[in-house]
């Protein structure tokens, strides 16, 4: 669901926004929207299967992430935007893509974090 809702805002980002705001500006619009809705998917499939508050489960959740969102990034910097593999994560080093790795970095860990209390 989070990539799916990535890529729309990305998409919506690179197309709309960042040709009025700049590519920073629009990432910077985009960083909290992505985190919130982070937050609460990752609460909903926390809830959904069961997952321990145990370092383990919630590790394996985190580097599943962080995979995932290397392998998703860098097929769609690739297949769409007709990007390199070196330039796609060079764009990692600019302003806006280290603001955007390091929201990628919060939301890969949110799983440390979200539900330990048992709350859902």
């Amino acid at each position: 669901m989070l990539f799916a809702l990535g890529f729309s805002f990305g998409t919506l980002r690179v197309l709309v926004v960042a040709p009025r705001l700049g590519v920073l500006g629009a990432t910077l619009l985009e960083v909290p929207l992505m985190l919130a809705a982070a937050f609460f998917i990752c609460r909903w499939a926390i809830g959904r299967w069961h997952v321990p508050p145990v370092l383990s489960a919630r590790g394996a959740m985190v580097l599943w992430f962080l995979v995932l969102l290397a392998l998703f990034e860098t097929l769609v910097g690739v297949a769409f935007f007709g990007r390199t593999l070196a330039g796609t994560w060079a764009g990692l080093a600019t302003p806006a893509g280290l603001i955007g790795l390091t929201a990628q970095i919060i939301a890969a860990l949110l799983p440390l974090y979200v539900g330990r209390s048992g709350r859902r």
